[in-house]
């Protein structure tokens, strides 16, 4: 039996439009019982979301008041390995963690070189840094007038002991070992009110 192409070409068209038009008719019907207005999502406002809970959220400064100062292994300049304890004993210390891509810390390096050139011996600065290689280090540093010792913290020992999120931060310590403050970023006035209360703070002790 020979068919004609029209017609089953038609045919073809019209078995398609059925199968469409009992598509369209289910999604109807589908919408219609998620609700009235026949919308089953909305997209979220991004601004409307709630912000994460106060326990999973990262603070960069945690209050450290009072905790004791952790141990942890470092490597000087020399590539010797140097526990934090080591430093404790004699002078209060201004503990700062910086690395030389952080356009902050590059800020404040200088202003950390002027105030620990006003203390003297009074306070011992120490620049900890947890990225750069040694002659990166050293250099960058010393260009921006840093003489003070500086040493790598290649297992970020101390960086977690401390719970450091973001950078530049620094520690303050006393001499026996209780911290007294912490900050992020810093100017040389900042830090020498910081330094204040440090020596205030190791006057009491």
């Amino acid at each position: 039996m020979k068919i004609e192409r029209p017609r089953l070409l038609v045919g073809s068209l019209l078995a398609a439009v059925l199968v469409i038009g009992g598509f369209v008719v289910w999604q109807l019907s589908a919408d219609s019982e998620a609700g009235d207005d026949g919308v089953d999502a909305v997209l979220e406002d991004p601004q409307d979301r709630a912000l994460p809970d106060d326990e999973f959220a990262i603070d960069p400064v945690p209050d450290l008041d009072g905790d004791a100062f952790p141990e942890a292994t470092l490597l000087d300049a020399a590539g010797n390995e140097v526990s934090s304890t080591s430093w404790l004993g004699d002078t209060p210390l201004v503990i700062n963690f910086w690395f030389s891509t952080c356009i902050p810390c590059e800020r404040e390096l200088a202003d950390f070189a002027e105030v620990d050139a006003e203390t003297g011996e009074e306070v011992r600065f120490i620049g900890v840094n947890p990225l750069d290689t040694v002659p990166v280090m050293e250099r960058f540093a010393g260009e921006r007038g840093v003489e003070y010792d500086l040493m790598r913290d290649e297992w970020v020992e101390l960086q977690t002991g401390l719970g450091v999120a973001a950078f530049p931060y620094t520690v303050f310590v006393t001499s026996e070992g209780e911290i007294v403050g912490q900050t992020g970023v810093l100017d040389a006035d900042g830090l020498r009110t910081e330094v204040d209360a440090l020596l205030e703070a190791e006057n009491r002790a």
